[in-house]
């Protein structure tokens, strides 16, 4: 009986062989990337998020906007003719957790930054369809009337400070609660969404 034959016909034999060769494959195409500066690295000009962002990235995930908006542009014709530059890893460096997300009932958002006016967004989060008619997105009302909570926001930065890089000097942390006095949720979000993608915009 051949070699082969033997690793076929023994169920446990092969199940460690399939695992040997997955794990070294998986291995073989994650561990450089950690060596790789593209992918460990900032894109030329990102800064962490404010305290104001941040706090408009957390609404942003509160209110479910990402189940309708990915923020992933792929490197396709299609994609980058309607969006903008493809994504490239360095621009979700302080992102934590990812929205790349995979539904599009809406548009990508990544690079939504500085298109749009203040005003047009907060219209737009408002009520939607004052500035697109066909829209079917909900309302978001509540953010012009919520103030927003500071009471955690210097938590969140010394929590992202453990897994995005140390992103975060003790100035800036004691600075946060100050930067969001008197600041609605929406404000945060229409902050949050400026922001986004306008790096490889000026860069590439």
């Amino acid at each position: 009986m051949s070699i082969q034959d033997k690793t076929e016909t023994n169920v446990g034999l092969l199940i460690v062989l399939s695992l040997v060769v997955v794990i070294w494959g998986g291995l073989a195409q994650i561990v450089p990337l950690f060596f790789q500066n593209s992918t460990t690295e900032p894109v030329e000009g990102l800064e962490p998020y404010s305290a104001l962002r941040l706090e408009g990235r957390d609404i942003y995930i509160r209110e479910g906007c990402v189940g309708c908006h990915s923020q992933m542009v792929r490197p396709f014709r299609a994609e980058t003719e309607r969006y903008g530059h493809y994504s490239v890893a360095g621009e979700y460096i302080y992102d934590r957790p990812f929205l790349w997300g995979s539904k599009r009932t809406g548009p990508d958002l990544q690079r939504v930054g500085g298109r749009y006016s203040d005003d047009w967004h907060r219209v737009h989060l408002t009520n939607p369809r004052d500035v697109v008619p066909e829209s079917i997105m909900p309302s978001y009302p509540w953010l012009a009337k919520t103030k927003l909570d500071a009471s955690d926001i210097q938590d969140k930065m010394h929590a992202l400070n453990h897994v995005a890089y140390k992103a975060y000097s003790a100035e800036q942390i004691a600075a946060a609660p100050a930067e969001l006095e008197g600041k609605t949720e929406l404000d945060a979000v229409v902050a949050y969404l400026q922001g986004l993608g306008i790096q490889i915009k000026v860069t590439r």
